[in-house]
């Protein structure tokens, strides 16, 4: 079968590798469409462990059954978590299912750019996903990065009274503006540095939409009545970015960092300004189930419609130009890879 192997963001090689084998307690997946996520394309994240081939976010049909799965059977359409946990660890049993060991170590082999995936027993387990008839498997590309947003903003904790200021207009950036109005908070705001990112803010829905190398408490204010924002999401790496979060919260408001920093990155913050205001800062980090499952009733029930999100549709043979797309961000959002055609 056909890999895209990943080498660097510059170099993605089309491969040939046997299809996998599968036990008794496994299956296997065509995959029809496979999103190229924007860690996919941290190169500082990536290389280290390249080549490889790369994808989580997918969308297939099961081939082929082990003997041993129940509930499943060959041509049903499905999402397949890349990542599980063990559901009985301390970490899960108190929601952090997202930190779990388990979790940490799960993958389906080899990765979603590739015409088929073996799927582990405790990926069949815990991690297999009917997709909706109504969805097509484009759309279920999507279910994975809107758990991730679900989850997030569950940690925020969104009102009908907050307005809420999105730093970073990405694939991730829209997504939770997006959710956040279907949420019902009283309006968004957003920022970027790409002036089609920030058009895509403004036609999705955010009330104004600033120049990130421009916003500042003041502007922020006066989209907001004199105020600043209840609640801040920071869905772009980089410190600036953080700094601003803290210049823009509202007294007893709070942060969202959804992107990380590189490891050996430090941030500076103003403790005395986040102590005496009662500012929250609380971070997220991948999905889980009951994330996945309202991520994909949100798609399939048209509360979150994503069809606009997607810029490009790719045969495998493109992986290169698609992960430059994703890398560069210009004029894409959503870059899906579809391994079958």
């Amino acid at each position: 079968m056909r890999i895209a192997n990943y080498y660097s963001n510059d170099d993605v090689r089309i491969e040939d590798i046997p299809v996998p084998s599968i036990s008794q307690d496994e299956m296997l997946i065509k995959v029809h469409a496979s999103g190229i996520c924007g860690s996919d394309v941290m190169e500082w994240y990536r290389i280290k462990k390249a080549p490889r081939v790369l994808g989580h976010e997918i969308a297939g049909e099961i081939v082929e059954v082990g003997e041993e799965v129940d509930g499943y059977k060959v041509g049903e359409r499905v999402f397949v978590s890349h990542h599980v946990p063990c559901d009985s660890c301390k970490y899960c049993r108190k929601g952090h299912t997202s930190v779990c060991d388990t979790l940490r170590t799960t993958n389906f082999d080899p990765g979603g750019f590739a015409e088929y995936i073996r799927v582990p027993s405790i990926n069949v387990d815990k991690g297999v996903y009917r997709i909706p008839n109504n969805m097509s498997y484009s759309e279920g590309v999507f279910i994975e990065p809107l758990a991730c947003v679900v989850r997030g903003q569950k940690f925020l904790g969104l009102g009908s009274e907050d307005t809420v200021l999105v730093i970073g207009s990405g694939l991730s950036g829209l997504l939770h503006i997006k959710l956040a109005l279907n949420k019902g908070v009283k309006r968004v705001i957003a920022t970027d540095i790409s002036e089609f990112r920030m058009k895509t803010a403004e036609k999705f829905g955010a009330s104004k939409v600033f120049d990130a190398e421009d916003v500042s408490a003041s502007l922020v204010r006066q989209a907001n009545e004199g105020k600043l924002a209840d609640k801040v999401i920071v869905s772009v790496g980089v410190p600036g970015a953080m700094e601003q979060a803290f210049q823009t919260v509202d007294r007893g408001g709070s942060i969202l960092l959804f992107a990380p920093l590189k490891p050996d990155q430090i941030l500076p913050m103003p403790v005395w300004d986040l102590w005496k205001d009662e500012i929250t800062i609380t971070t997220s980090y991948a999905a889980c189930d009951d994330d996945i499952k309202e991520a994909i009733e949100l798609i399939s029930e048209g509360k979150v419609k994503v069809n606009d999100m997607i810029s490009h549709e790719l045969p495998l043979e493109k992986a290169q130009e698609g992960f430059r797309l994703t890398a560069e961000g210009e004029e894409s959002l959503k870059v899906i890879l579809k391994p079958s055609e």
